[in-house]
């Protein structure tokens, strides 16, 4: 399933979930993305109810209960929502390690564009004087920070627009503009990179997003090339990126009983009075510390500077997002 579509059938079934009205299939094109189209425009309108079908079937058979119906008995057209008791799920028991990787999984939605659009999507709602429910979405709010040129890469790449930007290599000083048609932005090995064709070198390339400096700036209009048929971005980073060698070792203070997947990740394990002590294997401090800080205050690093002031630099920015959240509110 393209990211597009995935994008538009995790809104449609938010929308759907944040009403308790049904409904009608133009209620719906004016509220999720991707359902834009000219209902005065026959085909433009086939078009959309196509689309609108196969979303429908692609739901049910993942299990969602969309139900149709009319609210009201002078309803000339039907509607659709979900029914709530049979869509929720009982509780699920989750080890922390297991939670963590939820926990990173949802906070993802929010730099996908996904929260954001479904913010949208509600407000139209409001907007059209649908009664919204505000618990619906709780869980959407990021916790975490990815790379800041992963939003304007995806959208790009969603838009099929090029784009220019700096980036620099590690043999040297200097970063250098590069022009990229962009496919996808894909995550291999803990690191985010963006494929596609180079335009300047005419062949198709990777860049990690941690080595993109400054903005991503839009050069082409939407729409302007198209991507390769069934082309498997992570293969072509797989190929470039080559094997980690985790060289590093960074020793940390863990909370006993605790943290079991770093646990499994460590070389040497040794208990003190003060807790247990762990050395784990790390070829790039920012991974490493972006894997840490999910364990929160179970964790402490002792060594070596760079991996603890990586941890600092990401609780850092945990905290400014939650100050930029409560501002917002």
């Amino acid at each position: 399933m393209s990211r597009t579509r995935t994008e538009r059938l995790v809104n449609l079934v938010i929308c759907l979930l944040s009403t308790r009205r049904f409904l009608t299939a133009a209620q719906i094109a004016a509220t999720v993305p991707g359902y834009e189209h000219d209902p005065d425009d026959a085909k433009d309108h086939e078009a959309f109810q196509r689309k609108f079908e196969r979303d429908k079937a692609e739901l049910r058979e993942l299990g969602v209960p969309l139900e149709t119906g009319t609210a009201s008995v002078f309803d000339a057209e039907p509607g659709y929502r979900i029914a709530h008791r049979e869509y929720a799920l009982p509780d699920i028991p989750l080890e922390p390690d297991e939670a963590a990787a939820v926990g990173i999984a949802a906070r993802l939605w929010q730099h996908a564009g996904l929260a954001a659009a479904a913010s949208s999507g509600l407000a139209k709602l409001r907007a059209a004087g649908v009664d919204v429910d505000p618990q619906a979405t709780l869980g959407l709010e990021p916790m975490v920070t990815v790379d800041p040129a992963f939003a304007p890469l995806t959208a790009a790449a969603r838009d099929r627009r090029e784009v220019s930007f700096d980036y620099r290599v590690p043999d040297r000083d200097e970063p250098t503009t590069r022009r990229l048609q962009p496919w996808g932005v894909v995550c291999w090995r803990g690191r985010w990179y963006v494929v596609g064709h180079d335009l300047d070198r005419g062949a198709t390339r990777c860049f990690r997003l941690s080595r993109v400096v400054g903005a991503v700036r839009p050069t082409g209009a939407p729409g302007a090339y198209r991507p390769p048929a069934d082309v498997d971005l992570i293969s072509h980073v797989a190929r470039w990126s080559g094997p980690v060698e985790r060289t590093g070792r960074a020793t940390v203070l863990v909370t006993p009983g605790r943290v079991a997947g770093l646990r499994r990740w460590a070389v040497e394990n040794a208990s003190r009075p003060d807790g247990d002590l762990l050395v784990l294997p790390y070829a790039d401090a920012d991974y490493l510390a972006g894997q840490l800080v999910g364990y929160g205050p179970d964790v402490r690093v002792v060594d070596p500077p760079e991996v603890r002031e990586a941890v600092i630099q990401r609780l850092k920015e945990i905290a400014a997002r939650h100050d930029e959240l409560a501002v917002a509110r």
